[in-house]
């Protein structure tokens, strides 16, 4: 599980520009190789930016079997990945406060993996140490994806994307 070895005090912001679907998908699979129990990966963006595209690309990297749909209704939806479960959530339709009664601790400091959609929403119940991203739409399939690393393993996966050229500092 991830622990709280030290917690930078800001978050490090990396940018990565995915021109095609396949590039978002790319970028899905190269985090998702990296997870390790209590990963947090915090998503937002505007409506059809591409947060639950990211998180079922996610999901498959995972070894997650068959098909992941969106959470909007469910809240939250969990599925077994080939090493780790996959804690997915979408809590766009409940306040801060609702998802505090739902126990999402139990999830963000299991033996998971969470993707939290409109992750903005619950900022005060989320890790302090968590990958989030914000995904802006650029038009036709491009996006952008702002990457905030927030704690040390976030920051070493972005560094290593960063030295393989898939990622830039911002």
């Amino acid at each position: 599980m991830l622990g709280v070895s030290f917690v930078f005090a800001e978050p490090v912001g990396y940018e990565f520009i995915a021109r095609t679907e396949e590039d978002t998908l790319r970028l899905a699979a190269l985090l998702a190789g990296r997870i390790q129990a209590g990963t947090i990966v915090a998503l937002d963006g505007d409506l059809g930016a591409g947060k639950t595209r990211f998180s079922k690309a996610f999901a498959e990297a995972m070894g997650v079997p068959g098909v992941v749909n969106s959470p909007t209704f469910t809240i939250i939806k969990e599925y077994r990945g080939e090493v780790f479960p996959l804690y997915h959530m979408d809590v766009y339709r409940i306040s801060e406060e609702e998802a505090g009664d739902l126990g999402l601790d139990e999830y963000f400091y299991g033996d998971g993996v969470t993707i939290v959609e409109w992750a903005s929403i619950v900022e005060d119940l989320l890790p302090a140490e968590r990958l989030s991203m914000f995904i802006e739409h650029l038009g036709g399939e491009e996006r952008r994806f702002r990457i905030d690393a927030r704690g040390e393993p976030y920051v070493h996966w972005c560094e290593a994307l960063e030295e393989a050229g898939v990622v830039r500092k911002r």
